[in-house]
């Protein structure tokens, strides 16, 4: 296997298991790290999460992540990916939960999925296609339209539509896929979508 410098963000509040076992099925060997100081050595990172807006930024400014990670993000330009709450944590705030600042990476807020009709339930699980709004390198050999796995009840607010790269029809149409330079946030799990979630974390590894 490959150590890629592949840094996974452990803050107690993540599946990282699921995702470090895709990333050695496909020849790498991440690091899971509650250090920020590994920081210094990532090539890219994966910001995973499950769990409520308010303690996972309370969990990060405890270990030291918060500031860290939006100094080696933004001025060293380290490719991130957020996947599920890790995506939300992106964002400047949250309804979620006790008001709290977020990482303010992709200018926006966390709203509550409304259901439109008599057939849709919230929290969303299960699986739901990406309306790829933009061309991506993170889409890179993935149909559009492709299915994957959600699970959430909140949702991305965004301030920038030139931001969101794919939504979802489900509870009037979610963002689901977002991109500022070299920031990326998917509200899905690819970790837990087959084939085509597994081509995106190739993708996301494989950004120059």
């Amino acid at each position: 296997m490959r150590m890629d410098n592949i840094l996974i963000i452990n803050y107690d509040l993540n599946n990282i298991t699921s995702i470090s076992n895709v990333l050695k099925k496909i020849g790498h060997n991440p690091i899971i790290s509650s250090d920020p100081s590994k920081l210094r050595s990532a090539a890219k990172i994966i910001l995973p999460g499950v769990g409520s807006f308010d303690s996972a930024i309370k969990i990060l400014e405890n270990y030291g992540w918060k500031d860290r990670l939006r100094e080696f993000v933004e001025k060293y330009e380290i490719p991130l990916l957020g996947i599920c709450l890790g995506m939300q944590l992106l964002a400047e705030s949250s309804d979620e939960g006790s008001p709290i600042e977020g990482l303010g990476l992709i200018k926006g807020n966390i709203k509550k999925l409304e259901k439109n009709n008599s057939n849709e339930k919230v929290p969303h699980i299960g699986w739901n296609e990406v309306n790829q709004k933009k061309e991506s390198i993170i889409f890179q050999n993935i149909p559009n339209n492709t299915d994957f796995y959600f699970v959430h009840s909140y949702h991305y607010k965004i301030n920038n539509h030139e931001e969101v790269l794919g939504e979802t029809p489900y509870c009037g149409n979610f963002v689901s896929v977002i991109n500022k330079s070299n920031i990326f946030g998917v509200q899905f799990h690819p970790e837990k979508s087959a084939k085509y979630g597994i081509q995106l974390l190739k993708n996301f590894i494989n950004i120059d």
